[in-house]
């Protein structure tokens, strides 16, 4: 007869923890050990078991190429839900608390991306980095099938899928997924790369949107002057307008059920037409400016 050798949550909590109180997002829940060695996370929302395998496979992948990255100390799936519970890395979450923050924290993206976006021969677009039975075979698929299927009733639906077509020509790299300040800290002169739950195979571009979309939307979000926002050296990045457009879609998605209908046809077709990587990012600073002064969370 078989059985679960997998620990429960409860049975790595007395073996590791004592943990602290929970930190709630969106999609995890996370505790500290008190004695800092150790970060607890259980998975909420969307695939929560999906995500917490994709998670330790694709650390202990990245580990083998090089990334510093949280070592795996226990994981499991039981009726708690699906956890993990990584080993604490020294170091500094990047800011952008200031221009020179901002510009220290996109070297790091930019030395990430460097060694990160090596074409991945053979697998197709998908999660993860190892390509499955039901991963999509295009580009611009693997990108729409992240969105819920409320979205394809949205009259800009046709327009984006068009917009997105043409990353068809750009290779299959290795994805990070969520790239972010609080994803990349900074250990003197190391730098570890944490929460890989999201990482995937497609356009290198994606990546990089992830990047300019968290920090226009975070600097709108703080009132940071407009002095702050390095729209030259963002658009020394590889944007593309359908991309952002896509990436500021997921994350209305992704908030309050109402929050996608204010998101218009011609709002869509301006950042999907920019052509050019600093236009893109202005127009993006538009549209996530009028979203906050209509009341969208962050």
């Amino acid at each position: 007869m078989g059985f679960n050798v997998e620990p429960t949550e409860l049975e790595t909590e007395h073996r590791l923890g004592p943990f602290g109180l929970a930190t709630i997002k969106p999609y995890s829940r996370t505790r500290r050990s008190v004695d800092g060695s150790a970060l607890m996370k259980v998975y909420l929302g969307i695939d929560p078991e999906g995500r917490r395998l994709r998670e330790v496979k694709t650390v202990g992948l990245a580990a083998i190429r090089g990334f510093s990255v949280p070592a795996v100390m226990a994981t499991g799936q039981d009726r708690a839900g699906s956890w993990t519970v990584f080993r604490m890395l020294p170091g500094t979450s990047c800011s952008i608390g200031t221009s020179r923050a901002i510009e220290e924290y996109l070297g790091h993206v930019l030395d990430v991306a460097g060694r990160l976006h090596q074409p991945a021969a053979g697998p197709p677009p998908g999660s993860g980095w190892m390509a499955g039975p039901d991963d999509p075979t295009t580009q611009h698929h693997f990108l729409l099938d992240q969105l819920s299927g409320r979205c394809k009733t949205m009259p800009w639906w046709a327009s984006m899928e068009k917009a997105l077509q043409p990353l068809e020509s750009h290779p299959v790299v290795h994805l990070h997924g969520d790239l972010k300040p609080e994803h990349l800290l900074v250990d003197g002169g190391v730098l570890h790369v944490v929460d890989w739950e999201a990482s995937g195979r497609g356009p290198a571009v994606v990546d990089y949107a992830d990047v300019v979309f968290h920090l226009v939307r975070d600097l709108i979000y703080e009132d940071a002057p407009p002095g702050r926002f390095p729209v030259d050296r963002m658009a020394e990045l590889p944007l593309d307008g359908p991309v952002l457009a896509w990436r500021l879609i997921l994350w209305l998605d992704r908030r309050r059920p109402s929050d996608i209908d204010l998101i218009s046809t011609h709002d869509v077709a301006r950042l999907t037409a920019e052509e050019h990587p600093a236009a893109a990012c202005m127009e993006l600073a538009r549209v996530v400016s009028f979203l906050r002064a209509a009341g969208v969370p962050r």
